[in-house]
């Protein structure tokens, strides 16, 4: 049963995406999101039986997993032996190295599994925390944690502060969705 963490398809965006937000090619806002979820679905392919082992053990949408490794490192694709530029983040879902021990291999199972585990942390942190939030509350301030940690949320007074560009959990809801809608349902 995932149903504690899988409600991607209720989250409203926080804020209007602007067509300047993202930007890919031709493409912008919502769309360019999309469309980098839909190069990085064929690299995911990979992936997708671990993804949804771990995503089941969690009780955690696969697609958020999915999103998570296509904002963070586009399924490997910028990285340099599973780090990426800095030295200081490592693996498909760019698990920082300074806070974290890194067990497995960049792209194993046991590393998407320590991913997965910190964003359920930081969700469960969020719970005890902020009592009285939605669950809708708990996903995107669970995602804005993963990138940013806990103490640093700041997604409900309209903005969503995880990183530089204000953008972070809009950009891996958008791609969860895709992704949802593309093959890493539950029921897939």
């Amino acid at each position: 049963n995932y149903q504690p963490y899988s409600e991607i398809n209720r989250i409203a965006l926080a804020f209007q995406i602007s067509e300047t937000t993202f930007t890919f090619a031709f493409a912008t806002g919502v769309h360019a999101a999309e469309k980098f979820a839909e190069i990085d679905i064929v690299r995911l392919q990979r992936y997708k039986v671990p993804i949804m082992r771990v995503a089941r053990n969690l009780c955690i949408d696969p697609a958020l997993i999915a999103a998570i490794i296509s904002v963070e490192s586009r399924v490997g694709a910028t990285l340099v032996d599973g780090w990426n530029r800095q030295r200081t983040q490592y693996g498909l879902m760019q698990v920082h190295a300074h806070y974290n021990s890194i067990p497995g291999a960049w792209d194993s199972e046991d590393h998407i599994t320590q991913g997965a585990t910190i964003l359920v942390s930081g969700i469960k942190a969020l719970q005890t925390k902020y009592p009285t939030w939605s669950s809708q509350q708990y996903l995107r301030g669970g995602i804005c944690a993963y990138h940013d940690k806990v103490r640093n949320i700041r997604v409900y007074d309209g903005m969503d502060n995880c990183n530089l560009s204000n953008d972070y959990v809009n950009n891996v809801i958008i791609r969860a969705k895709y992704l949802q809608n593309n093959g890493f349902s539950i029921l897939a």
